[in-house]
């Protein structure tokens, strides 16, 4: 069968962070790491929430990008506040819109899983100007005022 894998290169962190992102998610585990002879992470595989990846310690020179992200969606506002949060601490830095970057450099999108349903607004182009200036200016994203933008409230 053929399959695609997000594979992540990392610098020298690659089993870290697949440690950190399987604590972090349910359904989530590391599989194997393959090591170099003298036993460092020279691969490492894992799933998140059923989804297979693979990261490697390739050294340093091919960083991150926002070009790739990996967003998540999520039901309340507690999920989204301590997803963020874990993905922020150590080092992570915020963006805009529900973006962030890691620790390591990986993006990330934090998102209500209801977004898109707020956006359309059941069709309604004003809910829709409303909920897309309403999150133009938030860095994390506030759940209730998205939905307050939606209604008009």
């Amino acid at each position: 069968m053929t399959t695609i894998t997000p594979f992540l290169w990392y610098d020298d962190q690659a089993e870290q962070a697949a440690t950190y992102y399987t604590d972090l998610f349910a359904d989530s585990r590391v599989d194997s790491v393959a090591r170099t002879p003298d036993g460092t992470a020279l691969v490492v595989e894992f799933t998140l929430l059923g989804q297979p990846y693979r990261a490697m310690n390739g050294g340093p020179g091919h960083p991150h990008t926002d070009a790739v992200s990996f967003q998540v969606d999520v039901d309340t506002q507690d999920e989204l506040d301590r997803v963020w949060d874990a993905l922020l601490a150590d080092g992570g830095r915020p963006l805009a819109c529900g973006w962030l970057h890691d620790r390591w450099g990986l993006a990330w999108q934090v998102t209500p899983s209801m977004l898109g349903d707020l956006m359309t607004g059941g069709g309604d182009p004003e809910a829709n100007a409303r909920v897309f200036a309403a999150m133009r200016d938030m860095v994390k994203l506030d759940i209730p005022a998205l939905q307050a933008a939606s209604a008009g409230r």
